[in-house]
C-alpha cells in the first residue's frame, strides 16, 4: 500500500523518476512460486529508468510465481531488453496481452512501436523528466496492485522537466563567470564618463584626471598574483565572490569618497582595483576544473567576451544615466548589480565539481573523466614555475600583446579626434565597434579551436595558430593605417585589428590551463602582471612618442612587439602539461 500510495494518480511519473541514476545492474530476487518474486535489473542510460525483467508477464500472474501486477505496464516487456519505465493510465490491468520489444530509438520519447499494437493509440505521452539523484527504489512484497487503480483517470503518463533543469551545469558556471566580467568593465569604464562631470564640479585639471585614472592600476597588479595563490589554494568560488563584493562596495562608496576629497577617491579607486585584480585568476582556476579541454577555448572565449560587453554596455548607458540622474547615479546603479550577482553565485557555484551536490553522475564523469589531478593546491613550486620555458612563453607574449591592446583602447578617441577629425560624440560611439568586434571574434576563434581539437589537431598547434592570428592580424592592419586615405577604411583597419587580436583568447589566455591546470590562478596572474605592465608603460611612452615624432611612429613600436610576441610563442609555448 506505501508504494500505491506513492504512485497513485499523477505521483507515478514523480516516483519513475525520482531517484538518482542507478550506477549499476541491481537484480531483485526472484524465487519461482513464491509471490513476492520479481526479477528485475535497474539500468540507465542517459537520464532515463529502464527496467529489464526476465519473466513474461501476461495477466499479472505467470504460472510457478507470482508478479503484482503494476509491473506489466500493460505487459508490454521482452526478457531480453529494456523497457524505459513508464505507466499509461487509462489502460486497465489485464487489458493487453501481447509482448512488444523496447525500440532503443525512442530516445526519451515513450511511445509503442509503430503497427504492432493499438492499444495505446489514444493514449497521450509527455516527455520524461531526467533526474541525476543515486536514491534506488526498491519494489517489495507490500506493493498493491489496488492501490494503483486510482491512477486510471489521470491523462498524464510523465512529468517534462524544465529546460533550465537539463542545462548543462558547467556551462552555468561560464555563464555566471561572463556575467562576473560584464559588471568587472561595467564598473571599471564608467569612470571614464563620469570624469568629465566630475572634473568640471571638482575643478580638475588633466593632471589630477589621469592620477585618478591611473590610482585604478595601483590596487589592480597588487592582486593578480596573490589572487591566483588564493585561488589555487581555496578554491575559486570564494576568491572570485570576494572580488566582486569587493569592488562592488568600493563602486557604490565613490561618489561618496570624491565629496569628502581627493585622497580618500584615490584610495577608493586603488581598493577597486584590488577586487577586480583577483577576477581573471580566480575565474581561470574554476574554468580550468569545471571545463574539459574539448570545450576549453569557447568557453574562455565567452568568459572573456563578458568584459568587452562590459565596456559596450558601460559606454552606452553612463551618458544616459548622467544626463537623467546626475554623475553619482552611475557608481550607485552599477555597484548595486554586483549583491544580485554574489546571491546567484552563492546558491548555484562551486569551486570544483566533485564539491557540487547536485552535479549529475552522468556531467561528473565527462568533466572528470580523462582530467588532472585536482587535489588543492598547498605549496606553490615557484623555483619550477619559473624554470619552465613556456612560462616564459607566456608573460612576454602576454605583455607584448598587451601593449598593442591597451595602447589601442586607451589612445583609440584621441586618434579619431586628432587624426581622422571626428567630434567627440562621433569619437565616443566608434569607440565601442572595438568591442564589438572582439566580442564576436573572441566566440567565433573559441569553436574554430574546439573543433580542431575535437578532429584530432595537438592542443600545441591550435594554441599557436590561434595566437599567431592574435599577433600578426593587428600587426598587419595596424600597418595599413599609414596608406588609407579615407577616415571610413581606418576605421575599419582599427575593428579588424581589434577583432583579429580576440583570437588571442583561444590561444595564450587558454594556455595557461594547458600547462599547469593545478596552477592556472598563479599562471595567469604571473602573465597578468606583465600585461597590465604593458598597459601602463605603453600607455605613458605613447604620449612621449606623440611629442616628438607621429602616430605612424606609435604603430611601429606596437608592431615591432606583436612580431617579437609571435616568435617567442611559436619557438617556446607548448599545449601539453609541462607542472604537475
Amino acid at each position: 500500500m506505501a508504494i500505491g500510495g506513492l504512485i497513485s494518480n499523477r505521483n507515478f511519473g514523480s516516483f519513475i523518476v525520482s531517484g538518482k541514476v542507478c550506477p549499476t545492474e541491481r537484480t531483485i530476487s526472484h524465487h519461482r512460486g513464491e509471490r513476492s518474486g520479481i526479477a528485475s535489473a535497474r539500468y540507465a542510460q542517459g537520464s532515463i529508468f529502464y527496467e529489464k525483467l526476465h519473466c513474461q508477464m501476461a495477466n499479472g500472474f505467470t504460472s510457478g510465481s507470482s508478479y503484482p501486477s503494476f509491473l506489466q505496464v500493460a505487459g508490454h516487456f521482452d526478457e531480453n531488453v529494456f523497457k524505459p519505465l513508464a505507466t499509461y493510465p487509462q489502460q486497465r490491468i489485464r487489458r493487453c496481452k501481447c509482448y512488444l520489444s523496447a525500440d532503443p530509438s525512442l530516445g526519451s520519447w515513450l511511445r509503442p512501436n509503430k503497427g504492432q499494437c493499438q492499444h495505446f493509440n489514444d493514449v497521450k505521452v509527455d516527455r520524461t523528466r531526467p533526474y541525476y539523484k543515486s536514491e534506488e527504489y526498491e519494489i517489495t512484497e507490500s506493493a498493491s496492485v489496488d492501490s494503483l487503480k486510482s491512477a486510471e483517470g489521470s491523462s498524464e503518463a510523465v512529468l517534462v522537466s524544465p529546460w533550465w533543469e537539463q542545462f548543462p551545469k558547467r556551462w552555468l558556471i561560464v555563464l555566471l563567470c561572463f556575467t562576473a566580467f560584464l559588471l568587472c568593465n561595467m564598473d571599471r569604464v564608467n569612470m571614464s564618463i563620469a570624469i568629465l562631470p566630475m572634473s568640471q564640479e571638482f575643478n580638475w585639471n588633466s593632471a589630477t584626471v589621469g592620477l585618478i585614472q591611473s590610482s585604478f592600476f595601483w590596487g589592480y597588479l597588487l592582486t593578480q598574483i596573490v589572487g591566483g595563490i588564493w585561488a589555487d589554494k581555496i578554491g575559486g568560488k570564494l576568491v572570485l565572490g570576494f572580488g566582486v563584493v569587493w569592488w562592488s562596495i568600493a563602486t557604490v562608496l565613490t561618489p561618496i569618497a570624491a565629496k569628502i576629497g581627493l585622497p580618500f577617491l584615490l584610495m577608493m579607486r586603488a581598493f577597486m582595483g584590488i577586487g577586480e585584480g583577483v577576477a581573471m585568476p580566480a575565474m581561470n582556476n574554476i574554468i580550468s576544473k569545471w571545463i574539459p579541454v574539448s570545450e576549453r577555448s569557447r568557453s574562455l572565449a565567452l568568459v572573456y567576451s563578458g568584459m568587452y560587453l562590459g565596456s559596450v554596455t558601460g559606454l552606452a548607458v553612463s551618458p544616459m544615466l548622467i544626463h537623467k540622474f546626475g554623475w553619482p547615479s552611475v557608481f550607485y546603479s552599477f555597484g548595486s548589480l554586483g549583491s544580485i550577482w554574489f546571491a546567484l553565485w552563492l546558491k548555484r557555484a562551486y569551486s570544483s565539481p566533485e564539491d557540487d551536490p547536485e552535479l549529475s553522475l552522468r556531467e561528473k564523469k565527462l568533466i572528470l573523466g580523462n582530467s588532472v589531478s585536482k587535489e588543492p593546491v598547498t605549496v606553490i613550486p615557484w623555483k619550477l614555475i619559473l624554470s619552465k620555458a613556456p612560462v616564459w612563453a607566456l608573460i612576454i607574449s602576454h605583455f607584448c600583446h598587451n601593449w598593442g591592446t591597451f595602447i589601442l583602447l586607451t589612445w583609440m578617441p584621441t586618434y579619431y579626434n586628432q587624426v581622422l577629425k571626428f567630434n567627440l560624440t562621433e569619437s565616443g560611439l566608434l569607440c565601442v565597434l572595438p568591442w564589438l568586434t572582439m566580442a564576436v571574434f573572441a566566440n567565433i576563434g573559441g569553436w574554430i579551436a574546439d573543433t580542431l581539437v575535437s578532429r584530432g589537431l595537438s592542443i600545441t598547434a591550435v594554441r599557436k595558430i590561434m595566437q599567431s592570428i592574435g599577433f600578426l592580424g593587428p600587426a598587419f592592419f595596424l600597418t595599413q593605417l599609414s596608406h588609407v586615405r579615407t577616415p571610413a577604411m581606418a576605421v575599419l583597419c582599427m575593428a579588424c585589428s581589434q577583432g583579429s587580436d580576440a583570437f588571442s583568447q583561444s590561444g595564450l589566455y587558454s594556455n595557461h590551463q594547458d600547462i599547469g591546470p593545478r596552477y592556472a590562478g598563479v599562471l595567469l596572474g604571473l602573465s597578468n602582471t606583465a600585461g597590465v605592465l604593458a598597459g601602463v608603460f605603453g600607455t605613458a611612452a605613447t604620449g612621449y612618442i606623440l611629442q616628438r615624432g607621429s602616430w605612424d611612429d606609435v604603430f611601429k613600436v606596437a608592431v615591432a612587439l606583436y612580431i617579437i610576441g609571435t616568435l617567442v610563442w611559436n619557438l617556446f609555448s607548448t599545449g601539453e602539461k609541462v607542472l604537475d
